[in-house]
């Protein structure tokens, strides 16, 4: 995959920042395109990725779900089988290890629903790192577990209070952060977006994704029709199209997050509906959910991982080309796709992979059965507990945490003394 010209895809794209940040993300550049081609370095990713992260990751087919919606046959990407849960590992990975090699030791990161600041502190705590993450307190209050885990993996998490107190303001915290100690930090930006180099830098980590799919399609014999994902930010979608991007085949379809309606504030969809403008936020130009006055529009999204106004650039002209089909998931179709794999498959999508699921079951009944439909699952559901549980058994669950307000506040909790 072509890297992006002077960090643009065609119009979009960019290093739209404060003159402080130049230095560093040439200096990341630089380095970036050293490392991979130093084989020293790519050996010791590609070792990492195989004894600590558990690549390759399978490929599944799904046989009860491919013969309830008929049409094309079903395969499922198990992302969620790598080490911490989610593709996320991938791009932390690889953007540590490079921050070691630049002489960097602290690493600052973003998140939303929380998977990007639990594998960054993973790939910290893996290679000896400080970590810092930035979280909106929204998504602090809707994600404790994977709070807790960041924190288990001895990272700091700050949850940001300014704004709307999702996503887009963790990244602007975490931007201030860096603009005051290049020197010493790299920032671990978790999506395909941003100022450049960024975009390219998570691609290549993510293309993993893409080019084990095709590797193990074509040693099965497996004809692809179509490949879905799920569509935030973009990483975990970039990652899976990325070998196919250059090709005329096969459909390459993005689902975005339909919220529970067309209106504004919603849905968070950038690709489809009339509510997104071209424009500049956070240091990149692209497709953006703003009012007439460039200011960020409410988003929602039952996924906190899809809750977001921007789209990354090359997935923004790709739709623009036409390569790249977006499609809209509401809130609750997404909810019935968790449902449905659990129920057939034994497989528990993330709620942000859902998206994929829900989007692939109607695409499957287009394709002929000698197609395939590859869904990238790239996160499992464990990190959901607090968000599906409420929605599939609301009366055993409100009983549950009734149960444990009232063990916690009679002092009978677990402390760490007796277990260490």
């Amino acid at each position: 995959m072509a890297y992006s010209t002077d960090g643009f895809f065609d119009s979009y794209g960019g290093k739209y920042v404060a003159e402080v940040l130049r230095r560093p993300l040439d200096e990341l550049e630089e380095a970036f395109k050293f490392y991979m081609k130093d084989k020293e370095f790519l050996d010791e990713l590609d070792t990492i990725r195989r004894d600590y992260i558990g690549r390759e990751t399978p490929l599944y087919f799904a046989p009860t779900a491919t013969k309830l919606l008929g049409g094309a046959q079903i395969y499922i990407k198990l992302e969620g089988l790598a080490n911490t849960g989610a593709h996320k590992i991938n791009n932390a990975i690889g953007q540590c290890l490079l921050a070691k090699r630049m002489g960097k030791k602290r690493i600052i990161a973003e998140t939303g629903a929380g998977q990007h600041g639990l594998a960054t502190a993973a790939a910290c705590a893996k290679l000896g790192l400080e970590c810092i993450i930035y979280m909106g307190e929204i998504d602090v209050k809707r994600q404790q577990p994977n709070v807790a885990t960041m924190e288990m993996y001895g990272a700091k998490v700050h949850a940001v209070k300014s704004g709307s107190r999702t996503l887009k303001d963790a990244v602007n915290e975490a931007m201030r952060d860096w603009a005051a100690n290049v020197d010493t930090t790299h920032y671990v930006l978790g999506s395909a977006l941003g100022p450049a180099p960024f975009p390219d830098i998570v691609r290549e980590f993510q293309s993993v994704i893409g080019y084990e799919v095709e590797r193990q399609c074509k040693e099965r014999g497996i004809e692809i029709g179509a490949m879905v994902a799920c569509v935030g930010g973009g990483s975990n979608s970039i990652g899976f199209f990325s070998p196919f991007i250059d090709k005329a085949e096969p459909r390459l379809i993005g689902a975005e997050a339909g919220g529970i309606g067309p209106g504004i504030g919603e849905n968070a969809s950038r690709m489809t509906g009339n509510a997104s403008r071209e424009g500049i936020v956070q240091g990149y130009k692209s497709r953006f959910l703003l009012d007439e006055d460039g200011q960020a529009l409410p988003t929602r999204s039952i996924s906190a991982g899809l809750d977001y106004m921007g789209i990354g650039p090359q997935l923004a002209a790709l739709g623009e080309k036409g390569r790249i089909e977006f499609t809209s998931v509401l809130d609750k179709e997404a909810i019935e796709a968790i449902q449905f794999f659990a129920k057939n498959e034994g497989i528990l999508f993330a709620m942000e992979s859902a998206h994929a699921g829900a989007a692939a079951m109607k695409i499957a009944k287009e394709l002929p059965k000698d197609k395939a439909v590859i869904i990238n699952m790239s996160g499992r559901g464990d990190k959901d507990l607090f968000i599906t549980s409420p929605v599939f058994r609301k009366a055993e669950w409100i009983e549950f945490l009734k149960a444990e307000i009232e063990r916690l506040e009679s002092g009978k909790e677990i402390h760490s003394s007796k277990i260490m």
